[in-house]
């Protein structure tokens, strides 16, 4: 076996390992026998076992992996497009804008599958107005950033209207708790919508690793190579969107991950997108089960994953950029 075949193993069996670990966690510890009997659908497996299994941490731990690949990819694909490895996923809103539309549907009380559709639908609402803020002042990828900012701005001020209103005894607390971030509530019917819009993004994404690559080059160049770099740009756009948005609406507001996984992705394959996407949805979907396993285990009440993915990428979001800084020479 090469060398090269081993590390795509490694990523492979990553998450996968991760994954079955975290079925057998939790405050009732599994055998692993049990485990893959209630996988297997055999008959001999404990009831208890078996709802545990399938009706609680399964779809956990594919929300998890969906959630932490699609933020993953999302932040791999905008990093080489806008040629800046310090961009992540929610610079062009879709965050801000999902947490307004489930912060408005925890006030009105709406269910779950509602207050996802709401936080979706604001999550592409934000980017799309972004992008037409942008088209009056020239398209240009500068001013789609500026208009991102702009726009999340916008939907932050609106948060915080709806969190003044909201009442201090119970919509504010569940408010201020879903902005944390966590998978606690996901059950089979909130997992369907996730598990279909992120395999789309990502799709999408993969099927176009080339045109990424072309697309990380300067504007004139890879219009010269013939790729209508404007059209592919916002379809990149749209498919990112659409995988934060979704993460945002399954999970709440998750940070870093979208920033640094791609890092860690491109350290270890290079930064041809036909094997950093790969790698990135392979580490982003394992970094985020072990998150997940280790918020909903390590204390008795569950850790909101914003803290952890937080307490995480802030002091490797350091590192990377001490190391950036040393090899530009240092504080100039």
């Amino acid at each position: 076996m090469t060398a090269n075949n081993g590390k795509w193993l490694i990523l492979v069996a990553f998450p996968a390992a991760i994954g079955f670990f975290a079925l057998l966690v939790g405050r009732l510890w599994l055998p692993p026998g049990e485990v893959l009997g209630a996988l297997l659908g055999r008959g001999d497996v404990p009831d208890l076992s078996r709802t545990l299994v399938l009706g609680v941490r399964l779809p956990r731990v594919l929300a998890a992996a969906c959630v932490g690949a699609g933020l993953s990819a999302a932040g791999a694909a905008f990093q080489g497009m806008f040629r800046n490895p310090l961009v992540e996923p929610r610079i062009l809103g879709a965050s801000s804008g999902a947490a307004l539309g489930a912060a408005a549907g925890l006030l009105a009380g709406w269910s779950a599958v509602a207050l996802q559709a709401s936080a979706f639908a604001l999550g592409l609402a934000a980017v799309l107005g972004a992008w037409m803020l942008s088209r009056g002042f020239g398209s240009s990828i500068l001013v789609l950033v500026i208009a991102g900012i702009v726009v999340a701005s916008a939907f932050d001020a609106l948060l915080g209207i709806l969190k003044y209103v909201a009442d201090p005894t119970d919509a504010l607390p569940a408010i201020t708790y879903w902005l944390l971030g966590g998978l606690g509530t996901v059950r089979w019917g909130q997992l369907w919508p996730l598990l279909g819009t992120t395999a789309l993004g990502t799709a999408f994404l993969v099927a176009s690793r080339w045109r990424l690559n072309v697309l990380s080059l300067d504007e004139l160049e890879a219009e010269s190579l013939g790729l209508p770099v404007r059209r592919w740009r916002m379809a990149v756009i749209a498919a990112g969107t659409l995988l934060t948005a979704a993460a945002v609406a399954a999970a709440g507001v998750i940070g870093w991950i979208g920033l640094l996984v791609p890092h860690a992705a491109r350290a270890l394959v290079g930064p041809d997108h036909g094997r950093l996407l790969p790698a990135s949805l392979a580490l982003g979907a394992g970094l985020m089960i072990l998150l997940d396993t280790v918020a909903r285990t390590a204390l008795p009440a569950e850790i909101p994953l914003g803290i952890l993915t937080g307490l995480v990428g802030i002091p490797a979001f350091c590192f990377l950029f001490l190391r950036s800084l040393e090899a530009r020479g240092g504080w100039r």
